[in-house]
């Protein structure tokens, strides 16, 4: 079918013709003060009012309304809405409904026609004649030929006259498909939603930390992966993805939440955060979990060697993967096929994420115990917050066993990784073995990390790693 816009005299004209049995709202009431006789419109080349057209049809409506709630959602989708407003951001994207609302009823009122007679007049062919005069005949655009069919029958069998009606409204039927899809999964969430979380202990952990230790009859994740949470007597609509810190061996899940907002502020008083009181189990808010959902970082247990890269908060999904490593490693009865693991950690201060070094000292102490601290090999990355003073103590130590910030063995580099020696070194290291790269953070190292994957594996050969890219970006 062709469609195109097509004047409403013309549409009346095809009406009185019998050609067409249907004039939309729109043209039938333009002008307001329209006469009963319709010759009266038929004697006039009549456009529609574009005042009417926009704030009286259901099409100008509804045009005007989606315009709006989608300029509010992308607007609000901006990188810094989202960060230092994401309420904004989360109630402003629910618009969407609005959109989809209004995109469904803007053609309902049938303002635009559409082309019934194709075979007949073919749009295509018909566009190579004019007619020059209503005496001389028509002008063959292409072969530059005048036709000199004064006849009235002639000149339809040349090219008859367009015939349109209104094109119905179709915009619903290429929604609904995807809002079926979209109201099964939301009943999904919000069945699962309801399952009881039972809070079993709620640590404080220094720079204002706080780990949220849970139970779940039935729930079950693997490492790496996270959930939403919802703190219905903090924000009753607000839903926060946070990734899983706990091992899937574990007998219970949790959560590190660094209270940095509103929300998050709000979370840690109500689960006695700063209280020097003892908070009794009743005291506590309930909680809703939503998961949970899977992230590329659980394919690091599908490579023989798994290289480890996390930058600021990003190395949150990595505690769940090195405590599930170690797990498997020890149990007789769990055969794994990964060899080796190199995890680097990229930290912007020292007092960021002091609870991780603490799971990375007692990693490391436990894998020393049962002689497989060869295994893990860490390198840790400090890119600012120091001062000079302190990084000349830091130097002056250099030669101690234990480094002088994380206390870990494995020491503390200032700056940032030089990756092409890594990638080098970890390539020459493993030859002819297919090497997973795991990254989460901001998208700037991704792209770099992904250059090095490609340039490194492009120039192996069988004494070579090969490099398979995974990232994680928030």
């Amino acid at each position: 079918k062709t469609i195109r816009w097509l004047p409403g005299h013309k549409l009346i004209h095809q009406s009185r013709d019998g050609r067409t049995t249907r004039i939309p709202w729109g043209i039938r009431s333009i002008p307001n003060n329209a006469q009963p006789d319709l010759t009266a419109y038929l004697d006039a080349d009549i456009q529609p009012d574009p005042i009417t057209i926009c704030f009286v049809t259901a099409a100008g409506i509804t045009g005007h309304i989606i315009t709006i709630a989608l300029f509010l959602m992308v607007t609000s989708s901006l990188e810094f809405i989202r960060r230092s407003y994401f309420e904004v951001f989360w109630y402003t994207h629910h618009l969407f409904i609005v959109f989809l609302v209004g995109l469904a009823f803007h053609q309902f009122q049938r303002l635009l026609p559409v082309q019934t007679n194709i075979a007949d007049h073919d749009p295509q062919n018909c566009s190579q004649f004019r007619e020059v005069g209503p005496d001389s005949g028509f002008f063959n655009r292409t072969t530059g030929e005048v036709l000199n069919t004064t006849n009235q029958e002639m000149t339809i069998e040349i090219c008859p006259p367009a015939e349109f009606t209104p094109a119905p409204a179709t915009a619903w039927a290429y929604m609904l498909g995807g809002l079926i899809i979209y109201a099964i999964e939301r009943t999904v969430r919000f069945f699962r939603s309801l399952r009881k979380v039972v809070i079993i202990k709620v640590v404080e952990h220094p720079s204002k930390t706080i780990e949220i230790q849970m139970r779940s009859k039935g729930f079950f994740a693997d490492a790496g992966q996270y959930v939403f949470v919802n703190v219905p007597s903090a924000a009753l609509f607000e839903w926060h993805p946070f990734t899983l810190t706990s091992a899937p061996e574990e007998d219970y899940f949790s959560l590190h939440i660094r209270i940095v907002g509103d929300w998050t502020e709000e979370v840690g008083r109500q689960l006695g955060i700063g209280r020097d009181d003892f908070q009794q189990s009743w005291e506590l808010p309930r909680i809703a979990i939503d998961g949970p959902f899977g992230t590329a970082s659980e394919d690091v247990f599908d490579r023989e060697v798994g290289v480890l890269v996390g930058a600021g908060i990003g190395v949150t999904p990595f505690a769940s993967i090195l405590k599930s490593v170690y797990y498997k490693l020890i149990d007789e009865n769990t055969k794994i096929r990964l060899k080796k693991v190199y995890f680097y950690w990229i930290c912007p201060e020292p007092t960021a994420f002091e609870w991780f070094a603490d799971l990375l000292l007692s990693l490391e102490k436990q894998m020393a115990e049962k002689g497989i601290s060869d295994f893990l090999d860490t390198h840790i990355y400090l890119t600012r917050g120091w001062k000079d003073n302190q990084a000349f103590a830091i130097m002056l130590r250099e030669g101690d066993e234990a480094d002088a910030i994380t206390g870990l063995q494995a020491k503390t580099h200032f700056g940032r990784p030089d990756w092409a020696k890594e990638f080098d070194s970890i390539s020459l290291s493993h030859p002819n073995t297919g090497v997973g790269v795991f990254f989460c953070g901001p998208p700037v190292l991704s792209h770099n990390l992904h250059k090095y994957c490609n340039e490194y594996t492009r120039q192996g050969d069988s004494t070579r790693a090969r490099f398979y890219y995974n990232k994680e970006n928030f």
